[in-house]
């Protein structure tokens, strides 16, 4: 994706334009006036009158307010590798990026015209009044899609899977979240783990001391400087952090699955013309088998570090991908 305006970068969708126009056209009438006995004179009026054009407008409000504007604004986390972060030179980058790159591919067609992306980052905490108050369109991140989100906000088809495990420094001795007791957690704000992992802890009757941060990458500072025992999140975004970061020397992910999480692409609800578009353009990945070739460049090959995840697609999510259309092997 490249970049311009005020925001970190913007992109051009190019897309062939749909005929949405019906061709009209009423013939004129001739009149021929004729004057004299000797003298005949002809004179032709061509009355011809265009048709009013029947211009195609969108029903959905999010279409609408992108079609008016020419850009559609796109949230992405800075430190959520390898769904969203930012390559050296600060543009975001990253799996979830890759796959708001082919919606916005989709809209472009839907409406039959170039539109520029416009990025805004968002907070853990702040992308869910981000994209309901509208000022971003799409959240490209690593977003959990559930229930209780699905209140106030929409959701694409699953894009991963995945769950919660434990961070923790190598050496400490700790395996699993009995081992923290009396020890102290940091969870980050505005994740389904601020609330979850503490209800879990009191069901097995573990006190636990549970510290917060802002971010992801906040949280991993605390556990570095002792301030927490163990940093629980989901065991791709520990992974993809910790190598980011180049630091899986220090660092050991343990335990077993606190929760479990399908990931999702996130926009306003109450659209369905825009979830379809965004339905749709999943399905064109899944049937061409794109979907697999962006999965591998951000999971399976080197990172712009250097590192691997080393994470091949899950048979879980492989399922889910062939339910939106991946062939089978």
């Amino acid at each position: 994706m490249a970049h311009g305006g005020n925001a970190p970068g913007s992109l051009n969708a190019h897309a062939p334009r749909r005929s949405r126009l019906a061709a009209g056209w009423r013939r004129g009438s001739r009149v021929t006036v004729a004057v004299g006995a000797l003298a005949l004179c002809a004179a032709t009026a061509t009355l011809a009158q265009p048709a009013a054009k029947p211009v195609w407008a969108p029903t959905s409000p999010t279409l609408k307010k992108i079609d008016a504007s020419g850009v559609v604004r796109v949230g992405y986390r800075e430190n959520s590798p390898p769904f969203a972060f930012l390559d050296a030179k600060r543009k975001p980058i990253g799996y979830s990026l890759d796959l708001c790159e082919t919606v916005v591919d989709a809209i472009a067609a839907e409406l039959g015209r170039d539109i520029r992306v416009e990025f805004q980052p968002v907070t853990p905490e702040n992308r869910f009044d981000l994209v309901t108050s509208g000022t971003i369109d799409l959240e490209c991140g690593s977003t959990t899609n559930n229930a209780e989100r699905r209140k106030t906000v929409a959701f694409s088809p699953t894009m991963f899977v995945t769950g919660t495990k434990l961070l923790v420094k190598r050496g400490s001795g700790i395996r699993s979240l009995a081992g923290l007791d009396g020890k102290t957690v940091v969870l980050t704000r505005g994740t389904v783990h601020e609330a979850a992992v503490p209800k879990i802890a009191q069901r097995r009757n573990l006190k636990i001391n549970f510290v917060f941060a802002g971010d992801h990458q906040e949280s991993l500072q605390m556990l570095a400087a002792g301030k927490a025992d163990a940093f629980a999140n989901d065991d791709v975004q520990l992974s993809g952090i910790v190598a980011a970061t180049g630091s899986g020397a220090d660092y050991r992910i343990v335990g077993e699955y606190l929760t479990y999480a399908d990931y999702a692409l996130m926009f306003r609800k109450d659209d369905p013309d825009f979830a379809e578009v965004v339905a749709g353009a999943f399905r064109k990945l899944a049937g061409s088998r794109e979907i697999v070739a962006i999965y591998d460049r951000w999971f399976v090959k080197a990172l712009p570090s250097g590192v691997r995840l080393d994470l091949p697609m899950s048979p879980h999510l492989e399922e889910l991908f062939q339910v939106q259309g991946l062939p089978g092997d």
